[in-house]
């Protein structure tokens, strides 16, 4: 008789393109989830990031049923869960998708010594990049710290392999585990919270495929320029559905090429970004709590919860980001153009610890992902590889009076500003009798805040030279 395997579903919650399961289900099979927040730590999913799992998770049980299996959930330190279920059903082989994350690559290092003790066998298998970060390396042997040579040389290798179908069938195992609401992924305390990423969102395999499909027969060819404009639905919205596997980058990539997508088209290369920001994390995982820049240690950043509330709440007085910050409230996603605008505020406006917007982020984004939140803050800070200089501060004003010129986003996400005049949207302090009540006047003037993140930044330098 055929010894079963255990597949072991991590941030690949899909089955096709899928290469761990494709591995795995060659014998009978018993799919299993595991809830691991220990291993996780700090980095444990955030609450927007749970409540997306736990549809997801009904979603891909359903998926598995119809061929014939069950997802099995559980919960606990993966290193006792993992080795316990595979002996129980007998299996000698576990396979997973690679994770890169720390923590992570700690765990799986843990759990293969714990089946290797026990005649079993940990296989990780690549399913969540386009290019394996370990695999990479600049003409110089090192890792690359750039994105631009990082994307010349990752196009220069041709197509990514073609993404494969889903099984048809299964052979799954009967195994009762727990009751998805066992998992407690849904944030209990508030319910009215994620009733907005309900209206919002479709998680789950079938939800990313329809996403997909969309947006290549109606947004691909105008990606360009619309991604920067919040008004309309100018981006992929792809991210959540990356971020938990529900969608393989290269499924993206390949839908992309036949839809038209020629040489390196900017959608292309926001999937190269994704890669960037891992292989920036595979290599320096420090990345999510230092700055890689070690000189940024000494930024003079003062952090204020006052300032950081405000920012939290979408009140700042910049209705671009107070816009954005709202957006994010009530969908769990924000537009990328004003991600890096509120971004940007908060870091060098109001002087807070970059830190702190990432957690935020890391709380309320369903695409809250370890290595593109890491990087992206890193990014706008001027920390990171690859960063935007610090002295490079986005105006919030110009930013919105560029990017949303009639006002439209800033009109939906601030109800306040609904009736106030195009000339004054982005700046309504300016009108006369200053901004409609309850909007709040600006933390700081937008010159005021330029100003301060200059002299900051020269504090630091000077004490570097010092």
């Amino acid at each position: 008789m055929t010894a079963p395997a255990l597949f072991w579903f991590r941030q690949d919650l899909r089955l096709a393109d899928n290469p761990a399961l494709e591995a795995a289900c060659r014998k009978p099979v018993l799919p299993v989830f595991l809830l691991d927040d220990e291993a996780a730590g700090t980095w444990r999913a955030g609450g927007a990031a749970r409540w997306w799992l736990h549809r997801s998770l009904a979603a891909l049980d359903t998926a598995l049923r119809t061929r014939g299996a069950a997802l099995h959930l559980a919960r606990g330190r993966a290193v006792e869960v993992i080795p316990a279920l595979a002996a129980r059903i007998g299996a000698n082989e576990v396979h997973a998708g690679l994770l890169y994350e720390p923590w992570a690559r700690k765990r799986d290092a843990e759990v293969a010594e714990r089946l290797r003790a026990e005649g079993g066998t940990l296989f990780l298998h690549s399913s969540a990049l386009l290019h394996e970060p370990h695999t990479l390396r600049s003409g110089q042997g090192r890792p690359y710290a750039a994105f631009t040579p990082f994307a010349r040389a990752l196009f220069g290798k041709g197509e990514p392999p073609a993404p494969f179908r889903a099984p048809q069938e299964l052979s799954g195992l009967e195994l009762p585990g727990l009751a998805l609401e066992a998992l407690e992924l849904l944030p209990s305390d508030e319910p009215a919270w994620w009733q907005g990423m309900e209206e919002s969102w479709r998680p789950g395999e079938a939800g990313a495929q329809s996403r997909l499909a969309r947006f290549m027969a109606e947004g691909l060819r105008g990606y360009g320029e619309g991604r920067d404009r919040p008004a309309i639905e100018g981006t992929a919205r792809l991210s959540p559905h990356l971020r938990w596997g529900e969608v393989s980058p290269r499924q993206a990539w390949h839908a992309a090429r036949a839809a038209g997508a020629e040489g390196d088209h900017g959608f292309l290369k926001e999937l190269l970004w994704r890669d960037f920001s891992y292989h920036l994390l595979w290599h320096r995982p420090e990345m999510p709590e230092a700055p890689l820049a070690r000189r940024f240690e000494a930024f003079p950043a003062v952090r204020d919860m006052r300032l950081l509330r405000r920012w939290q709440r979408g009140r700042t007085g910049f209705p671009l980001v107070d816009a954005g910050m709202r957006q994010l409230w009530q969908t769990g996603w924000m537009h990328n153009r004003v991600r890096m605008v509120a971004s940007s505020v908060l870091v060098k406006h109001l002087l807070q610890p970059w830190q702190d917007g990432a957690a935020w982020f890391w709380d309320t984004l369903v695409d809250a992902d370890l290595a593109s939140n890491s990087a992206s803050w890193q990014w706008i800070g001027g920390s990171g590889a690859d960063a935007s200089p610090f002295f490079r501060v986005f105006n919030p004003v110009l930013q919105g009076e560029r990017f949303d010129p009639e006002g439209d986003y800033v009109r939906r996400w601030v109800p306040e500003l609904a009736d106030v005049p195009r000339r004054f949207v982005h700046r309504p302090w300016a009108m006369p009798g200053g901004p409609p009540a309850p909007y709040p006047t600006p933390l700081v003037a937008p010159e005021e805040g330029r100003r301060r993140a200059l002299d900051a930044f020269a504090r630091m330098r000077a004490a570097e030279a010092a």
